[in-house]
């Protein structure tokens, strides 16, 4: 048993004052004390927060963050975005993505984020070939997250068309292919990997209702109920207004309203975007019991719209936050890109939260631990007994926190500035990042650049 000692932690009941933590050798949190003393524990430096779930992550993606900001022949979108990211992935190796993915993972967990939800496409070689072991690429991930310590909910991506209707897909998809049988074997196999292990969880991603037609949707979801019946269930939907007119066209149905209709839509799903959704379909997902996994930042970046916050939060809803094609890696960023992009569409301030006097930013936070959990199936997102060891330690000496506690602090981390104010991080009992450095990111660093500047070379 381990023992710590926060002078203050967020606990499910509120912010408590002198709070012992034990912890077992698992790596959970074996009991929760308030108002003790230390008793030889381990002093923790700051305030202590749940360390934060992020829900989405594509970990590729981060080596091109910040390479398609340049205007190109056609009008600039997603769709536009996407091809050169096509491009991009046909250069990678599974070492490569090794190092992306570890570089990726040590910046989460340094800005706060203790689990990663990695929504993993990425099978095959560039030619589209099967690697000899077909968990390869899925391997990579596993071992950066076991290397840097970081939490894994990995989701194998089913992606089977290139467009409503099974149209075939295009070169740059070529990676990504399964047939539903083959893809199968593979998330057995990764989730009789997992068994036991208390930081690693599997469960599958059918892409969208675009890559994955009616039957193979129908096939993966009742395949995986033989291998995992409690396993997460996430998808990519109603992104983009080209997504729901080509749906609509194709099923006189949008996409929401469609998967609710034809899928059994529990809380093992997540829906990650549903940006784009009618006032029936936002009541609908949230009486669900599903976690709309929603991405402030890439949804900016990559113009796709605001999410419906209010009327869903409103009727109930659940949701997390993630950091999709990591343009940015930082909760903070996210949880207040979630408040302000509603500001602006609103035109008036404090958007999240109803009661009065409440903290949006202690609001913003609670939704996005409790749906981040949720969307990861482990048991994360508190402190309380049976809970993951995963804690984040508040820098005392940063000025923007100075003369914060409780809610006000978090509003502060939230709202007040860029500065890093994240001192501690400890994953399943065992600390990651002391002093706000990743206990390995020069070695980390050192061979992320030596493979970008590889790719940006190419």
């Amino acid at each position: 048993m381990n023992t710590l000692f926060a002078p203050s932690a967020l606990l499910p009941s509120g912010w408590t004052d002198d709070v012992r933590l034990t912890i077992d050798a698992r790596g959970d949190i074996a009991a929760v004390d308030p108002g003790a003393q230390p008793d030889g524990a381990e002093r923790l430096a700051g305030a202590v927060l749940p360390g934060m779930p992020n829900l989405h992550s594509h970990a590729f993606q981060r080596a091109m963050a910040g390479l398609t900001e340049r205007t190109g022949e056609a009008e600039d979108s997603f769709w536009t975005w996407r091809e050169v990211m096509y491009r991009f992935v046909g250069l990678l190796t599974p070492d490569d993505l090794l190092a992306i993915a570890r570089q990726l993972y040590a910046e989460m967990l340094a800005a706060g984020f203790t689990a990663v939800a990695e929504f993993h496409y990425l099978h095959h070689d560039p030619e589209g070939r099967p690697y000899a072991d077909r968990a390869l690429m899925s391997r990579a991930i596993v071992q950066a997250a076991r290397d840097t310590g970081i939490g894994l909910t990995l989701l194998p991506v089913l992606y089977v068309a290139g467009g409503f209707g099974g149209k075939p897909a295009g070169a740059g998809q070529r990676r990504f292919l399964n047939p539903v049988d083959q893809f199968l074997r593979l998330t057995d196999a990764l989730a009789r990997e997992a068994a036991g292990d208390g930081q690693l969880r599997v469960g599958i991603a059918p892409h969208s209702l675009r890559a994955v037609p009616p039957e193979a949707l129908r096939d993966v979801v009742a395949g995986l109920g033989r291998i995992d019946r409690t396993a997460p269930i996430h998808i990519h939907i109603a992104e983009q207004m080209k997504e729901v007119e080509d749906c609509l066209i194709w099923s006189a149905r949008r996409p929401v309203e469609w998967l609710l209709e034809h899928a059994p839509v529990d809380e093992r799903w997540c829906l990650v975007h549903a940006t784009h959704m009618s006032e029936e379909e936002t009541a609908a997902l949230a009486g669900s019991g599903a976690v709309a996994g929603l991405c402030p930042t890439t949804e900016a970046n990559l113009g796709d719209g605001l999410f419906p916050l209010l009327p869903y939060v409103a009727a109930g809803g659940a949701l997390g936050i993630g950091s999709d094609s990591h343009i940015s890696v930082s909760p903070v960023e996210e949880l207040r890109w979630l408040e302000y992009g509603q500001r602006l569409a609103a035109r008036r301030r404090n958007v999240a939260v109803h009661a009065r006097g409440a903290s949006t930013g202690a609001a913003l936070l609670a939704h996005a631990l409790d749906g981040g959990a949720r969307a990861s199936a482990r048991p994360v997102g508190a402190i309380a007994p049976g809970k993951r060891a995963d804690l984040v330690v508040l820098d005392p000496d940063q000025p923007l926190l100075a003369g914060r506690e409780g809610d006000r602090l978090v509003d502060s981390w939230i709202f007040a500035g860029n500065a890093p104010a994240v001192r501690d991080v400890m994953v399943g009992g065992q600390w990651v990042v002391r002093d706000g450095r990743h206990h390995d990111a020069e070695r980390i660093a050192r061979d992320y650049r030596q493979v970008v500047k590889r790719l940006a070379a190419a």
